[in-house]
């Protein structure tokens, strides 16, 4: 029983460091959140979540994601998004449950809160970005911060 809290202990480490380490660089607006606990509601109508998922911290789409996503912080937190990881199926998260995502998983959210896009390759910010370009409430949004067509 021992070994299993170990492996379980040093799985949760595994996803907590890098992640820790990411939301140390004074960008908190930009950070990688955990998944557990989290729900949609606490971001509806304000942020863009935009969900990583995969079966193990270690897959290499899911270390890809994330150093995309930390290369490209500054450009998200524009945009409202709020980055949340999810590499523990075990957890059994809320987003896990909603989503079902089968190995690694890109999902975009609107502030509604309804899924738009979902990849099963990681994407980078710039790819992101033009995506989100394209929701319906973001175009709304700039319609209303620049009525004159600027």
């Amino acid at each position: 029983m021992k070994f299993v809290h170990m492996l379980v202990l040093a799985l949760v480490l595994a996803l907590v460091l890098p992640l820790a380490s990411f939301a140390q660089e004074g960008r908190p607006e930009s950070r990688i959140i955990a998944a557990r606990g989290v729900t949609l509601a606490e971001f509806l109508w304000i942020k863009r979540p935009v969900l990583i998922f995969a079966d193990s911290p270690n897959d290499p789409n899911y270390r890809r994601q994330v150093e995309l996503i930390q290369a490209g912080a500054d450009q998200l937190a524009e945009y409202d998004v709020v980055v949340i990881a999810d590499a523990d199926p075990a957890g059994h998260s809320f987003l896990r449950q909603k989503f079902r995502p089968r190995g690694f998983s890109l999902v975009l959210l609107d502030k509604d809160g309804e899924a738009k896009i979902r990849k099963p390759l990681p994407w980078d910010v710039r790819e992101i970005t033009h995506a989100i370009d394209k929701f319906p409430l973001t175009r709304q949004e700039m319609l209303d911060r620049y009525p004159s067509g600027r």
